[in-house]
């Protein structure tokens, strides 16, 4: 796989492999998956009152943090919350319960409903919940249906990860690789590893938390379908494949080409997902096998891991090679995942400019020593029929492709270790949170050690927004921390920068030299709107949720978390008092911003509808701002 199979020297047909009988995985048993589907329905009312879908009343003459609310057949859910920054609530799984309807004096027969068990009961099915409240929610048929299978896709997932999770001191040892297939997935987003499109044996393959070690096919793609892209030094293809194969893979590979008379110099080489292969480019790129334009080749022998982003791939043999994201045809969390021929295309370029403002800047570069891993070489293969027609949905123009980033590994100094942000908010079956070990191995305490990682991570960030009109998009699966060999942070790493950079559409003199190129394919932002991605990003998206986490089991409150995070923003505009216009043009400490709703977006913007263009996060009232001082 993927190669074609030769030709059977007999006559009588091969016969089909036996079917495996069918067994339940182990994971999904009645405890393990109670627990995994209480914490989800907790995640659902917490993340739907947040974003206003519901809207939960006060009990009277009850506790503060009790709250209820009324479902479409009249009965009522409760639940303890306590309400947090940003007006997001963190519900307590094991408080919900349901209280039935009081009896109509001659009811009805009425089918019977999951969960009604006719007196108050502790309450944990997320199922029962859509079935009570979907005139509540106000969902279509549609919208329920699909919702139905990314919940279950997503709570399977999870069961996996309980029933092989480890404890924080463990994971505190293990290395970023190994980390990336423990974590839970995005904290905001509900159904977060929905991937339609992934069987279950798909998703044993290929699912970060599965953490199977794979090896990847190759495509070679005639350049009459495909181009290739690479910054300084990598602008001849060559020159990546030399880095990225060894010579005896490189030669089987022209040998393959050259066994079927054809030129290795019209080609290019690219890894391809044997999923992506299977359901997509065997049957849509048929005729391309055909004419010989794609021509499958092996595996080459690097073993690969899977991060959370599902279609990028780390390399375990060879730690020293490039990450390699490829397109994945699958729809998670709000988007089918896979290569935007335009983003691919201009990849290198946009890490050229990114990289040419980081070097030229002395504060990023010697002080912050901010690492950004560059997206250096693509390889984009046009499809046909797809390319000719703009308004197909736009999965359809995102299939066949690969970038290469550059690794983590030979960008850290000595003694130092990397983790994705997203692994801060990470708890382990025993209720001690990843955080919390770090803080305990660094000998800080709490309060010092978070100063440690808001000087980490906002410098960097903040003089990009300032200073070059650019942000990144800095949420926990893009963002890395690094750590000094005391696990105290000490410096930032970005990724994924073609498609979560943007910048100000203020003609602001850092931006006068913007290549067209890049200029082209990133999103453009009035100035006003720009810090909502830092906001949304990394404080909404991120320590909202790591806020709770330090108040509850760190001891320091909320209050004290922000009021840390608002001292490193003044920090930083205190050491650059020649920016002062540019704090107020990107205000990042006003009284309120725009409340940004994933779920909604999911559940009523776009629902699972194709559409042409790519969906954007929908804007949905306000909330307070726990930076604003009066």
């Amino acid at each position: 796989m993927p190669n074609f199979p030769a030709a059977p020297d007999t006559a009588e047909p091969a016969m089909p492999p036996s079917p495996q009988h069918p067994c339940t995985p182990p994971e999904l048993n009645r405890e393990t998956w109670d627990f995994a589907a209480r914490r989800l329905l907790a995640k659902m009312l917490g993340e739907f009152a947040y974003e206003e879908i519901i809207r939960p009343v006060p009990v009277p003459a009850a506790a503060g943090d009790a709250w209820t609310l009324t479902l479409d057949d009249g009965s009522s859910l409760g639940f303890r919350a306590r309400r947090r920054s940003y007006g997001s609530w963190h519900v307590t799984p094991d408080t919900i319960t349901l209280t039935p309807p009081a009896p109509a004096p001659t009811p009805p027969p009425s089918p019977p409903v999951p969960g009604d068990l006719g007196s108050p009961t502790a309450f944990g099915d997320p199922y029962a919940f859509l079935i009570r409240a979907r005139t509540l929610l106000g969902l279509d048929g549609a919208t329920l249906g699909h919702l139905v299978r990314e919940l279950s896709a997503t709570l399977t997932a999870d069961a996996r990860l309980d029933h092989t999770a480890l404890t924080a001191d463990v994971l505190a040892d293990l290395d970023y690789a190994a980390l990336e297939g423990h974590q839970t997935g995005h904290p905001w987003l509900v159904p977060n590893k929905g991937r339609i499109g992934l069987s279950a044996s798909d998703t044993a393959a290929w699912a970060p938390e599965a953490r199977t070690r794979q090896r990847l096919p190759w495509l070679a793609a005639h350049t009459s379908l495909a181009a290739y892209r690479g910054t300084a030094g990598l602008e001849d293809p060559a020159r990546l494949y030399t880095a990225e194969l060894d010579p005896v893979t490189r030669a089987a590979f022209d040998r393959s080409l050259r066994d079927r008379g054809l030129d290795p110099l019209h080609y290019l080489y690219l890894p391809v997902h044997p999923w992506q292969w299977d359901e997509v480019v065997l049957p849509l790129f048929a005729p391309a096998l055909a004419s010989g334009a794609l021509v499958p080749l092996p595996a080459d022998p690097d073993v690969r891991l899977p991060q959370q982003s599902v279609r990028t791939f780390l390399n375990l043999s060879r730690p020293d090679r490039h990450s390699v994201k490829l397109p994945l045809s699958v729809f998670n969390t709000m988007v089918w995942r896979g290569l935007p021929c335009d983003l691919a295309l201009a990849a290198p370029a946009v890490t050229a400019w990114i990289h040419s403002l980081r070097d030229g800047d002395p504060f990023l570069r010697d002080e912050c020593r901010v690492v950004l891993l560059g997206e250096v070489a693509s390889v984009t293969v046009r499809h046909p029929v797809y390319d000719a027609l703009p308004e197909v949905p736009y999965q359809y123009k995102e299939l066949l492709g690969a970038i290469w980033r550059e690794p983590l590994t030979g960008l850290l100094a000595p003694g130092e270790r990397a983790r994705t942000l997203a692994s801060l908010l990470h708890t382990d079956p025993r209720g001690r949170s990843f955080t919390a070990e770090l803080v305990a191995r660094s000998g800080l305490t709490p309060t010092v050690w978070l100063q440690r990682l808001f000087a980490a991570l906002l410098p960097p960030l903040l003089r990009f927004l300032y200073r070059y009109g650019t942000v990144f998009s800095p949420h926990g699966e893009n963002v890395i921390v690094i750590f000094d060999e005391q696990d105290v942070p000490v410096r930032l790493a970005v990724k994924d920068f073609v498609d979560d950079v943007n910048i100000t559409d203020e003609p602001l003199p850092e931006l006068a030299s913007l290549p067209d190129e890049v200029r082209a394919v990133l999103l453009t932002e009035p100035a006003d709107f720009l810090p909502q991605f830092i906001h949304s990003g990394l404080f909404v998206g991120v320590f909202r949720y790591l806020s709770a986490l330090c108040e509850d089991g760190l001891g320091v409150p909320e209050s004290e978390f922000w009021s840390l995070v608002r001292a490193e923003i003044l920090r930083h505009q205190a050491r650059f008092p020649e920016l002062k216009d540019r704090y107020e043009l990107f205000d990042l400490l006003g009284e309120r911003i725009g409340r940004l709703c994933l779920n909604r977006n999911r559940l009523y913007e776009d629902g699972y509808r194709d559409r042409p263009d790519r969906p954007h996060a929908v804007q949905h009232g306000t909330v307070p701002n726990p930076l604003y001082r009066p």
